[in-house]
């Protein structure tokens, strides 16, 4: 494995200085691959802190162009790139705060028959996603490919956030067994910075191995109050889309 150059090591040294850390930790963390589904509210601040990581590889989709009203908190986008694709944008932005990443991009939507292109060997996916039909695919994926999925979404001044991984946790559709209906919805534009910042230190840390993931807990952020509130999730037996996959001791 190739060292980190004079410049890497400048820009990651205070996170390595971290224990168990390292430039041993910082390499590693350089050969991984995440996909960011959604490069908005949430794909934006998990994006922009994986890059500023030194994750090697990121991948991300969004085939939404971006709108004025996306400006109060899809802080990859600024006025300049109005009407642009969003994975567009957010390639020139994450390129601008670390030249030393690989950033792919895909301007179409995910679809159950491209999401194995569009994954390609992406360790993790980080679901800033706002809505479920998208959700249930990319769950049904992770599930074959038993790959873990970040889970967040956002409302107002509140956040939720899990870790997903097949079969050592319910996937997302034992959590969620219908999905909800698909709505505008208010947002502070902090509250999507602060879920999609706790996205990506979930992701760092499973590719690092440094620290626990919340599997099997849904922590919930109420910012009106500034609490978090951590509940356990348990399997569904009977999910559709899991149950009969699971051994039946779990």
């Amino acid at each position: 494995m190739t060292k980190l150059s004079k410049l890497e090591n400048e820009m990651y040294k205070r996170q390595m200085m971290q224990n168990n850390w390292g430039e041993e930790k910082q390499l590693l963390l350089k050969s991984k691959t995440v996909l960011v589904v959604g490069a908005g509210g949430l794909g934006s601040p998990a994006s922009i802190n994986l890059a500023i990581a030194g994750v090697g590889e990121i991948r991300i989709c969004d085939y939404d162009d971006v709108e004025y009203s996306n400006l109060n908190r899809q802080i990859l986008h600024n006025k300049d790139r109005v009407g642009m694709n969003k994975a567009l944008s957010a390639k020139k932005t994450l390129e601008q705060y670390n030249e030393n990443l690989k950033i792919t991009v895909f301007t179409e939507k995910l679809t159950a028959e491209n999401i194995g292109e569009i994954a390609g060997s992406a360790e993790i996916i980080v679901d800033c996603l706002d809505n479920f039909e998208t959700r249930f695919i990319l769950n049904q994926y992770a599930i074959e490919k038993q790959i873990p999925v970040i889970y967040g979404s956002v409302w107002g001044f509140d956040g939720r956030i899990s870790f997903i991984k097949y079969p050592e946790t319910p996937c997302l559709q034992c959590i969620f067994e219908v999905a909800p209906p698909k709505e505008i919805f208010p947002i502070v534009g902090a509250t999507a910075s602060v879920i999609g910042a706790l996205q990506a230190m979930e992701a760092i840390k499973y590719l690092t191995g440094n620290g626990n993931n919340l599997k099997s807990k849904l922590l919930v952020w109420e910012g009106s109050n500034m609490t978090f509130r951590t509940f356990k999730l348990s399997i569904n037996k009977s999910c559709t889309i899991c149950g009969s996959l699971r051994k039946d001791d779990c």
